[in-house]
Order: structure tokens, then C-alpha cells, then sequence
């Protein structure tokens, strides 16, 4: 079976590549918690609420009191239906003073809204933070700029962090630190070269340290251009700064990540420069840590080569480097892609007795290995002892491969069973489960079943994407169904330009499609 990069894999391989720390809690948002009352008005909301109505008519809270982390709560299980969010985010607004919101419930709301493009209402409520007297956060701020870079609107972005100052208390902020988050969001959404334009215009307002150009050598890297990383540590050690581990990592990282491991010689060639990399990384009194051999247990995970796999793996404990999750998910990942799903086992009972804790993204790679042999009954069994261990619960991707297994299979059955489970949990359903079920029951025919969902995706607030649309619209033209094409043609344009009264004072963009 192909070994393919995921979504998921890509996130994580972001976060442990590249350990910028501090910037990290700066714009963690909260994480769902366990809450009776949340659920109760999540699912109430979801289920029961007519988009074309006020939030009175459907959110009954009669012996509920709102406060700002029940507020919250709710919002964090509202986030996949922006329409839904905002309206009950205005209802708690309308309460009488003071309403049970505060600045986190503000982050939460504009990076709900941002996320499907609605930029204009997330300004919207930044001002309207401001007229209130609740002082906008660098959350609130950082939220935006990350959501609008991975719009693709950069130039939007920094202008946006220049006008955060106009809005925050500079006395309680790191500009350094903000400046650092511009950088890496840039980098981290391929925009290497509006990064590096912001980096040498500015570089002289802040004192330059290794972290900038860390970054700045992470971009090039993630793009490829591993000569430009290169070019930018050597300017780095020009200047006097030291290099750490870290920027190690992410240059050694930008060796490995990109380059083309067949025929033979090229995967024999990137081990050997790995370990000159190792090599220097020790003449300077640098230890290769965990990460480094995380990386390079990469490569052989991606060449394909389970006992080179195994034998990196063991030399990295002989050396008294304890795995943590991403090593284990390497490995892991290597031997269940290769068919050796007993040695992924056995693994995964060592991590387990190690004190690790699997992760969903490890028992993602069992579920696709059983995907590719079509091995229902290793995919539920794998699926239920997820939704009991806490520790690893099913999360988006999950869903997702779950969901693409049994369509293909024709298994509806099981299909709605998981499309159920994926709403209870609050993790979705995001845009990527309705594309992927429209896009399964259009090839099933089932044109009924296809249209209510999209109807339902545009009712929450999520963007189809334009192939969506088209696979529809082609599916019931060829079908002779032209006019039900006509009724879910008139419900869209009717949804994308009218709302309940709650929505009045909102700047609310029409869909595009």
C-alpha cells in the first residue's frame, strides 16, 4: 500500500519539527471539556435550530444559567457550524448585563467565522470588542491573522498585525513574540517569500535572534529549497548567533522531509548527509536529541524499510533517548504500511507499557492499512477500542478514513452509524465529511440523500467546495432531475442572502460557488 502524507501527519509533523514554544499558548484557543449542559445546547442547536428564525425559537434554556466557560464550551462544539455559532453568540450578547461572554468567547467566534472566510463580521466583532470596553486580546488578533493567511490573504494579514497595536495594551504584549508568530504562520502556509520580505524590512525594529531565523529556515525547507535554508543558517552564524538543536532539527528535517528516496542510491545519499548533519551537530557540543532521530526514523519509514526502521529505533534506546509519541508513530506507521501489522502490534503494546499514550494518529495507521485491504472487521474492532480509550479518541481524520472505506464499499449502513458517532462527539462533521459523503452517495446515486446534505452544509455555515457543486449539479442534469436541480438551486440562493433577525447587523457575505 502507497504510503501517502496525511492532513493529520502534516500537523503533526509541523508541531514537532518546529518547537517554538511560547508562541504556542498564545493562540491556543480552549479545548473541549466535558460539559452536560454544553452538550444538551450543542445538540439542541444543532438539531432543532431553523436557520431562518431568531435563537429564541429554537435554544430553550430553562434552568440553565449562562456563564462565559459554558459559553465558550458550547462554541468550541458549535465551531464546524459558523451560521449556528453566531447566532447563539448574538442571543448571549442580547442577555441582559452583563452578557456571559468574554474575550475568549470573542477568539473563538472570529476563528469560527474567519475559518469559512466571513472576514468582514470577524473584523466586525473586533471593533464591537472595543466599543464595549472588552479590550481585544493578541488572541483575538493572532486568530485572525492565522485564518487569513490560510485564506491566502497575506497582505491582509500583516496589515492586520500592524493595526493590533492600535487595539492592544502594548504594555502587556512580546512585539518580538508576535512578530516571531507572523513569521512562522507565513511559513507554515508556503508564503516563504512574503515571510522573508516582512523579515528583512522590519529585522531592524526587533533584536534578531536564532528563533527568527529558525523560522525563516523551516519556510525554505517546508518549500523545498533546502539551498535558501542553507544560505539563511550560514547569515545566521555570520551574525554571531548560535545555532540550537532546534534549528538543527528543522534544517535536518528539510534534508530528509522533501527528497526522493528511489531508486536506492538517493535514499542512501540522504542518510549520508543526515549524518554529516549529525556529525556537525556534535563537533559543536550539539546532541542529536529525539526529534533528530524521530526524523531520520522518517525517512525509513517512507523508503519503506522496517528493519533499518527497527535498527535506528533500537540504537536511539541504546543511547538512553526515550520514544515519545511521534517516534512510536513513525515506526509504527512503517511496519502496518508494510504489512507487518503483528510488528505494529507488538509496538503499540510497548509504547502502551512505556507510559505513552497512543494518539488517534497511531491507530490512524492501522485504519488505513485495514482500508487497503478491505478488513471491516479489523477497522471496527480498532474503531470501538478508540471510542474507549480516552487517551486516543477518533478524531477528524479518523471519521474521514472510516467514512471513504465504507462508501467504497457500499456499506451505508456503517456509513450513517459513524456520521452519527462523528456528530455526538463534537468533532465534526468539518467540510472534508460533507465533501466526502456527497461525493460518495453522487457516486451511489443516491441524488435525495446527496442534496440534503448539502443543503444541511450550507445551513452550517461551511463553504462547498466548487467540485461539490459541480459533481452535483452534473450528476442530476444527467439524471433527468432538473427539477429538483431548480428547488435546491432557489434554497441556496434563498439561504446565501437571508437570515434570521439576529443576522441583521451582521456584514454576512452571500456563498460563493
Amino acid at each position: 500500500m502507497a504510503l501517502t502524507s496525511s492532513p493529520a501527519m502534516t500537523r503533526h509533523s509541523t508541531n514537532l519539527f518546529l518547537k517554538l514554544s511560547r508562541q504556542l499558548s498564545y493562540t491556543s484557543l480552549p479545548t473541549i471539556e466535558p460539559s452536560n449542559d454544553a452538550d444538551s445546547i450543542s445538540q439542541m442547536l444543532l438539531h432543532h435550530h431553523n436557520p431562518y428564525h431568531a435563537m429564541e425559537s429554537s435554544l430553550q434554556l430553562t434552568g440553565i444559567s449562562l456563564s462565559p466557560p459554558l459559553v465558550n464550551q458550547t462554541l468550541i462544539r458549535l465551531s464546524h457550524s459558523s451560521k449556528i455559532a453566531l447566532s447563539f453568540f448574538h442571543y448571549c450578547h442580547s442577555l441582559p448585563s452583563p452578557p456571559p461572554i468574554d474575550a475568549t468567547s470573542y477568539s473563538l467566534i472570529v476563528d469560527t467565522l474567519a475559518k469559512v472566510r466571513q472576514f468582514d463580521v470577524a473584523w466586525q466583532l473586533v471593533f464591537e470588542m472595543d466599543k464595549l470596553g472588552i479590550t481585544p486580546t493578541v488572541s483575538v488578533f493572532l486568530v485572525l491573522i492565522r485564518r487569513l493567511i490560510v485564506a491566502g490573504l497575506t497582505r491582509q494579514a500583516v496589515r492586520a498585525f500592524d493595526d493590533m497595536y492600535a487595539f492592544v495594551d502594548n504594555g502587556s504584549i512580546d512585539r518580538a513574540d508576535d512578530f516571531c508568530y507572523l513569521l512562522d504562520t507565513l511559513c507554515k502556509y508556503y508564503h516563504v517569500k512574503v515571510a522573508v520580505e516582512v523579515f528583512n524590512k522590519r529585522k531592524f525594529e526587533f533584536n534578531v535572534n536564532v528563533r527568527m531565523y529558525t523560522i525563516l529556515i523551516y519556510g525554505w525547507c517546508k518549500i523545498g529549497r533546502v539551498d535558501r535554508a542553507e544560505r539563511f543558517f550560514d547569515e545566521m552564524t555570520e551574525r554571531g548567533l548560535e545555532p540550537n538543536v532546534v534549528t538543527y532539527n528543522v534544517l535536518l528535517n528539510g534534508i530528509c522531509r522533501k527528497a526522493s528516496l528511489h531508486p536506492e542510491e538517493r535514499f542512501e545519499r540522504t542518510i549520508r548527509n543526515a549524518e554529516k548533519l549529525f556529525n556537525e551537530m556534535r563537533e559543536k557540543g550539539i546532541e542529536p536529541d529525539v526529534t533528530s532521530f524521530s526524523i531520520v526514523l522518517h525517512v525509513y519509514s517512507r523508503a519503506h524499510m522496517p528493519q533499518l526502521t527497527l535498527d535506528k529505533f533500537s540504537t536511539m534506546k541504546e543511547k538512553g533517548i526515550s520514544p515519545t509519541v511521534a517516534t512510536y508513530t513513525s515506526v509504527i506507521k512503517c511496519l502496518s504500511s508494510c504489512g507487518r501489522l503483528d510488528d505494529a502490534e507488538k509496538l503499540l503494546d510497548e509504547m502502551v507499557s512505556n507510559g505513552v499514550s497512543p494518539s488517534a494518529i497511531v491507530y490512524n495507521c492501522f485504519l488505513k492499512e485495514y482500508r487497503g485491504r478491505n478488513d471491516v472487521d479489523g477497522a471496527i474492532r480498532l474503531y470501538r477500542k478508540m471510542q474507549e480509550d480516552k487517551s486516543g479518541p477518533p478524531d477528524m481524520h479518523t471519521y474521514n478514513i472510516l467514512m471513504r472505506m465504507f462508501l467504497g464499499l457500499n456499506r451505508m449502513g456503517i456509513v450513517k452509524e459513524i456520521w452519527e458517532d462523528m456528530k455526538v462527539s463534537g468533532v465534526g462533521p468539518d467540510l472534508d465529511a460533507y465533501t466526502s459523503l456527497i461525493h460518495g452517495l453522487c457516486g451511489k446515486k443516491k441524488w435525495k440523500e446527496a442534496c440534503q446534505f448539502f443543503v444541511e452544509m450550507i445551513e452550517r455555515g461551511l463553504l462547498p467546495q466548487k467540485i461539490t457543486f459541480e459533481t452535483l449539479y452534473k450528476g442530476l442534469i444527467q439524471s433527468d432531475m432538473l427539477r429538483t436541480w431548480r428547488r435546491l438551486k432557489k434554497k441556496l440562493d434563498e439561504e446565501s442572502i437571508t437570515f434570521g433577525s439576529e443576522f441583521q447587523n451582521y456584514h454576512l457575505k452571500p456563498y460563493k460557488r
